[in-house]
């Protein structure tokens, strides 16, 4: 198997191309969804600042961008407020 196949719709039995998960459209998020997602980035905004971060990235597994769900969103946050501060790393 060559890494030019992992990139290619799969064929089904009736012959259409079938879309591989990246490709396939995720569903769009509800007005409750929104809310949460809007709560779950102000957290993140706060721990960033909180810790001096000034970029990081992520990726996603499933397809969707990490970026539109809620519960990944509070991890990075999460995350960020475990970080030292800079000012309690003394050089050596």
């Amino acid at each position: 198997m060559g890494l030019r196949s992992l990139f290619r719709k799969r064929r089904t039995t009736d012959g259409t191309a079938e879309a591989t998960p990246a490709e396939a459209s995720p569903e769009p998020l509800t007005a409750e969804q929104l809310v949460e997602l809007e709560a779950a980035w102000a957290e993140l905004t706060a721990a960033a600042q909180a810790s001096e971060v000034t970029n990081f990235s992520a990726c996603t597994r499933n397809g969707r961008s990490w970026t539109e769900n809620a519960a990944t969103v509070r991890a990075v946050a999460a995350t960020l407020r475990e970080l030292p501060a800079m000012e309690d790393q003394t050089p050596k």
